[in-house]
């Protein structure tokens, strides 16, 4: 299981103002200190697995950040239509649309997801694969 996944970000107010816009209706509690951005869904005692927290961070080596080419954080979302409102959300809080919500066909046929980058570049995906959401039209 994934404990954490940490970001780096040079520009902690755009990061906040981005992750904001869609992490609370997640159910992610975002808390913002010198070090920046802990992003976590409250514990549930009657559950022995937590979601990962995310954590950016300026660089712990001073550095300046960089992405991963190939590194991706994907969020799981409730509904397609979800999928739609957050990645407005986020384009509209600095973020740049790396792929419009919808369906794509190398996925199976409930997968419906939304690409992004953060401000520093970060990739971000936002999807929705429940069965009960209406499927790809083949």
């Amino acid at each position: 299981m994934i404990g954490y996944v940490t970001l780096g970000a040079d520009d902690m107010g755009a990061a906040e103002r981005f992750y904001s816009a869609f992490l609370p209706r997640l159910g992610y509690e975002l808390e913002v200190s010198d070090e920046g951005l802990s992003c976590s869904i409250p514990a549930r005692p009657d559950s022995q697995q937590q979601p990962a927290d995310l954590y950016v961070r300026h660089p712990f080596d001073g550095q300046a950040a960089s992405v991963g080419n190939g590194a991706m954080v994907a969020f799981a979302v409730g509904t397609q239509a979800l999928v739609r409102d957050l990645h407005a959300a986020a384009l509209a809080a600095g973020g740049r649309n790396e792929g419009a919500p919808g369906f794509r066909d190398a996925y199976g046929p409930h997968f419906y997801v939304a690409y992004l980058r953060d401000p520093q570049g970060n990739k971000i995906a936002l999807y929705c694969n429940r069965r009960d959401e209406p499927k790809r039209p083949d």
